[in-house]
């Protein structure tokens, strides 16, 4: 399996001038846990790169590390040049990172909870294009507490981007939004790759990997056992004969709730 990976993900490696991260034989333990087992993976500039995987496979411990939340115990990670073993804080200055589940300040309106951040970084940011980056600049009064969950997640990314970073991490951006609200911010996702930003991201969520991945990495106990484009590691499944025991249908459900509800996106 490990020689399929270096055959699939080699094909599509861009040249080294632009790659803005490199990992090579990261690995995290947890006692007698090997978390993360000697993993190596690169990510190009510009790219929106998605980390796959069943729970416990080490996509987070891996995240972390690379974002310096939890000591590399073997191995190396050089993000846009900066090792992050020896330059932590120069490695926090150059990333954004939104949580699964983020809590913000509760007496704080959307623009000072920015401006705040914005200080963390000794940086004056413009509380304003950042919400509008987001599509909640009719939101610029409004407190966390009145936002919906579509909303929420947005204001997480804003907040993620108010040093203007070169890398940003998401981890499992859309979990429980409902089927308008996680389409809506695939597009804003898209959006914030065309102006320059590389993503990388984790997802349960097959469709939005495929939507929105230019490359995958699937892990499993601490492994990765494939790293590709995802039409790639179709082909691939296909040409070992897979067939599904019934045609795919041509819609699904959730094609039929946004068919009765709309498209359109609901936040009020």
């Amino acid at each position: 399996m490990e020689g399929v990976v270096q055959e699939i993900s080699s094909s599509q490696t861009k040249s080294s001038s632009e790659q803005i991260l490199q990992a090579q034989n990261l690995t995290k333990r947890y006692g007698d846990l090997v978390a993360v087992n000697g993993i190596s993976f690169s990510v190009t500039l510009q790219e929106i790169f998605g980390i796959l995987g069943p729970n416990g496979a080490g996509k987070t411990s891996t995240l972390e590390m690379i974002e310096t939340l939890r000591p590399i115990d073997e191995g190396s990670a050089i993000l846009n040049g900066i090792d992050v073993r020896s330059q932590p804080h120069e490695v926090r200055n150059m990333i954004g990172v939104q949580l699964q589940s983020s809590a913000f300040f509760e007496k704080l309106n959307l623009v000072e909870i920015l401006e705040l951040f914005g200080e963390f970084y000794g940086q004056r940011v413009q509380a304003v294009d950042l919400l509008r980056e987001v599509e909640l600049q009719d939101k610029i009064d409004s407190y966390v507490g009145e936002l919906s969950g579509g909303q929420r997640q947005r204001f997480s990314i804003a907040v993620a981007l108010v040093n203007n970073p070169v890398m940003l991490f998401l981890d499992e951006p859309t979990t429980g939004l409902d089927p308008q609200a996680r389409r809506h911010l695939w597009g804003v996702i898209k959006r914030i790759r065309s102006e320059g930003k590389t993503i990388v991201l984790t997802t349960h969520y097959m469709e939005e990997a495929e939507e929105l991945c230019d490359r995958v990495a699937i892990m499993d106990r601490g492994k990765i056992i494939a790293l590709a484009r995802p039409r790639e590691l179709i082909g691939n499944l296909l040409a070992k004969g897979f067939r599904k025991e019934r045609a795919e249908r041509l819609a699904n459900l959730e094609d039929v709730f946004l068919d009765l509800t709309g498209h359109s996106l609901r936040e009020e």
